[in-house]
């Protein structure tokens, strides 16, 4: 493979537009929870202005991520709540560790508990499974990447739990890159060219459309060495290897590195924790896993009275 520096799919970090997609979910999710009359429960129980403390602790080990959102959740809930961190973003956690307290008016932290638990429960959960991946190639030249199997409205916000675990973005939409799958080929029967032609144009298009801009990404799917061989000599930025086994991708592997392409290479199709390393250890440069988003558990975290 050409030893040319290699470009990549953007990576999702903490900025404005992140924070506004977590303003947008934590709108829907105050007005689902709380609607006009707020929490009964507290209301009928809690003196209104008594005070209170609480830490958010970890009940089993793994990777935390959605803490960088706490404050300004808070805040949306009252703007007398205040967050202390005890740990950042990415950070590994046991059982037993405590992740930030939470101090201001006990009725207003109630509201705000399910809230915040929820939303850093899941992203902690995209983070920990991404480190299991990572972990699982680790001492190979791969890198994990994600997928668009994730839930929706919370696209970016997962990309970012991703990051945090270590593992990397793949495109974050259809707007950011290019992938030329089978069904674009195969459309309704009537498509009169091969992958080859199908980069070749998707290459011009890009070119004309983005005059003076840097190009999105090119990837296209192949699923046997004989299309592959066809769109090495077009060099796509990725050719993606569909559900092939170990011994096949070597071979993939090898061709490429013989034919001198530039495009890297990327396993993808139903990897497990189990398939994860092999498939890794076939010499591609990416693995992309979509159960980093779709079948990650919520990590388990709780609120305890300080």
């Amino acid at each position: 493979m050409s030893q040319e520096k290699k470009r990549d799919f953007h990576q999702t970090e903490y900025d404005a537009e992140l924070r506004d997609d977590m303003r947008k979910l934590l709108e829907l999710a105050i007005r689902e929870d709380s609607r006009d009359d707020g929490d009964l429960t507290s209301l009928a129980l809690i003196p209104q202005n008594a005070p209170g403390a609480a830490a958010i602790v970890a009940r089993e080990q793994g990777v935390v991520a959605g803490l960088v959102f706490a404050q300004e959740l808070l805040e949306m809930i009252d703007p007398e709540l205040k967050w202390n961190p005890s740990v950042e973003d990415g950070a590994r956690v046991s059982k037993g560790d405590k992740l930030g307290v939470v101090s201001g008016p006990t009725l207003s932290m109630l509201t705000a508990e399910r809230l915040l638990l929820n939303l850093v429960g899941r992203l902690s959960g995209v983070a920990t499974q991404a480190r299991r991946y990572v972990d699982a190639i680790a001492g190979t030249k791969a890198h994990i990447y994600d997928t668009r199997k994730t839930t929706l409205g919370w696209r970016r916000l997962e990309k970012y739990a991703v990051r945090c675990g270590g593992a990397r973005n793949h495109r974050t939409g259809l707007y950011d890159a290019i992938l030329i799958k089978d069904n674009h080929l195969a459309f309704g029967g009537i498509s009169d060219f091969g992958p080859a032609e199908a980069v070749r144009r998707a290459r011009k298009y890009l070119e004309e459309k983005f005059q003076g801009r840097p190009l999105p990404m090119l990837e296209i799917e192949v699923d046997s060495l004989e299309q592959l061989a066809q769109v090495l000599p077009e060099n796509p930025d990725v050719v993606l290897l569909d559900n092939m086994s170990p011994e096949t991708m070597r071979q993939a592997v090898a061709m490429r590195d013989a034919s001198g392409s530039s495009a890297e290479l990327e396993a993808s199709g139903g990897i497990t924790l189990e398939t994860a390393r092999a498939k890794a250890e076939s010499g591609v440069e990416r693995v992309s896993v979509g159960a980093i988003t779709h079948s990650a558990k919520t990590f388990d975290i709780g609120l305890d009275w300080a």
